[in-house]
């Protein structure tokens, strides 16, 4: 008997968005479905605002939200978090700003003054940030983020403005408007009242210069963008020297994390899939790290890829993290 094959295919996740996944670019971890399958569809704090039908959001702490939206162009879907400070609030990334991000975090918080964060530049981190009036970054990310405009979603759409990857109402993304882009240096604090601090971590690897990590200092959680992922961890590239390739120089953060400031986080909270993490995951991620640096070549299995705005064919390679997942990486000749 023939039966359909089920390759490359996830079991639905059921769902109240008004969002609608038509396809993924690619299937996702095992692991990772099945945490997310189990959280969106079982989790009693989640809730979905009339304010923004497109973000489920999850209450993790006493002050900590997860904000859950559908990835738009068919990749991993995303975390935004919410920090409530005693006297202000901090949002880390903005999605695609598919739905009104703004009015619904002022709901959670009551309106507290909002301080808005990036931990890198990439579609679905950052395209939301002009529904703000300014964002903060870290110093090296804002030629990035400046050249942001209003034909960056275009690619979301097929020749005749059809969705490609998911299902939405083209009217509910953001209308492109200038905001204010702060550069701030690694190691800037913000104060969201009364001593509650949360820190940048400029870290390189995925996103390149720019890209930062987030450690809640109250919560004891590090934010640490998609340097750290249950589907795959992307670290950015190996050149030479190493230690100034996007992979050499997040590998000199994750040393300083592992020598100096385990004592300060217990938790990990990745921008995509399994959230909640313990720290002493860390170290494993170190040692593969120092594995791929020491020899990229020497990597578990590689895969042909193309990107999405202008097909380009590269190869990308993978090294499995002890107890984890893989890291997925770029390796530039020597010249």
């Amino acid at each position: 008997m023939n039966q359909p094959s089920i390759r490359n295919r996830m079991f639905p996740i059921r769902s109240e968005l008004k969002s609608k996944r038509i396809k993924f670019d690619g299937p996702q971890n095992h692991i990772s479905w099945a945490f997310m399958k189990e959280l969106r569809e079982n989790n009693k704090t989640r809730k979905i605002y009339d304010c923004d039908p497109y973000v489920e959001v999850y209450q993790f702490r006493d002050n900590l939200y997860g904000l859950f939206s559908e990835n738009c162009d068919g990749m991993g879907d995303v975390w935004m978090y919410l920090i409530v400070g005693p006297e202000k609030a901090l949002l880390i990334d903005t999605a695609y700003g598919l739905g009104d991000t703004k009015a619904l975090v002022d709901e959670i918080t009551g309106g507290k003054e909002l301080y808005v964060t990036n931990t890198h530049d990439h579609f679905d981190h950052a395209y939301g940030n002009c529904r703000f009036g300014k964002v903060y970054v870290h110093e090296n990310l804002v030629p990035a983020i400046a050249n942001q405009n209003a034909h960056m979603w275009d690619y979301l759409f097929d020749g005749f403005g059809d969705n490609i990857w998911l299902d939405f109402d083209p009217k509910d993304l953001p209308e492109f408007k200038p905001y204010e882009i702060v550069g701030v240096p690694d190691g800037y604090i913000f104060d969201l009242g009364e001593g509650y601090e949360v820190e940048l971590i400029n870290c390189n690897g995925h996103g390149g210069d720019g890209a930062a990590m987030f450690l809640d200092k109250h919560n004891r959680i590090l934010f640490p963008g998609d340097n750290i992922c249950s589907d795959v961890s992307g670290c950015g590239s190996v050149s030479w020297p190493v230690e100034e390739s996007s992979m050499g120089k997040y590998r000199a953060c994750l040393r300083k994390l592992v020598a100096e400031r385990m004592d300060e986080f217990d938790w990990i909270f990745p921008q995509h899939f399994m959230n909640d993490l313990e720290a002493n995951l860390l170290p494993n991620i170190l040692d593969t790290v120092e594995e791929i640096c020491r020899n990229p070549y020497n990597y578990d299995y590689k895969q042909e890829t193309y990107g999405k705005m202008r097909g380009q064919k590269r190869t990308r390679y993978f090294k499995h993290i002890k107890g984890f997942s893989v890291i997925g990486y770029g390796i530039e000749p020597k010249k």
